[in-house]
């Protein structure tokens, strides 16, 4: 054996104490809080333009899916009216989604300042991602945090 490579000893590994145990799982669980939290602000965000209704979106995929039973389209036009029906097919999806935003936010203020002091996030970096102002006021979470 050469002196830069010692010997490695095959010390038994201690098995994780129930405390370091909680640990991560309180981590995993406010991981998982933030990010239903986060996915469904984004589902909820404000478009642009006019709004759009269900009905409306319905209707077009109805002409989308009637322009496929052609037979006689060509190919690249069945591609192109493919992607627009998959993309039809999740605005009506994210239009359906009936989540509790009000819940999603009480759990969100339960941890965000815990969460967001262990990964060192910053008040800035909440805003940026969407979190409104108020919300994080309800959290705990100042311009001053970090």
């Amino acid at each position: 054996m050469s002196a830069a490579n010692p010997p490695t000893t095959n010390a038994p590994k201690t098995p994780m104490s129930k405390e370091h145990k909680d640990a991560l799982a309180q981590g995993r669980n406010q991981s998982n809080i933030v990010r239903r939290y986060l996915e469904a602000l984004e589902l909820n965000r404000p478009k642009r333009g006019r709004k759009r209704t269900k009905d409306s979106v319905r209707r077009q995929l109805d002409a989308v899916n009637a322009k496929l039973a052609d037979p006689a389209i060509n190919q690249l036009l069945r591609l192109q009216l493919t992607q627009a029906k998959k993309d039809l097919e999740g605005e009506l999806e994210a239009k359906d989604w009936s989540g509790d935003m009000d819940a999603y936010t009480d759990d969100f203020v339960k941890v965000a300042k815990a969460y967001g002091q262990k990964k060192g996030i910053s008040y800035q970096a909440w805003r940026e991602i969407g979190v409104p102002a108020d919300v994080l006021k309800r959290a705990g979470i100042s311009r001053a945090s970090r």
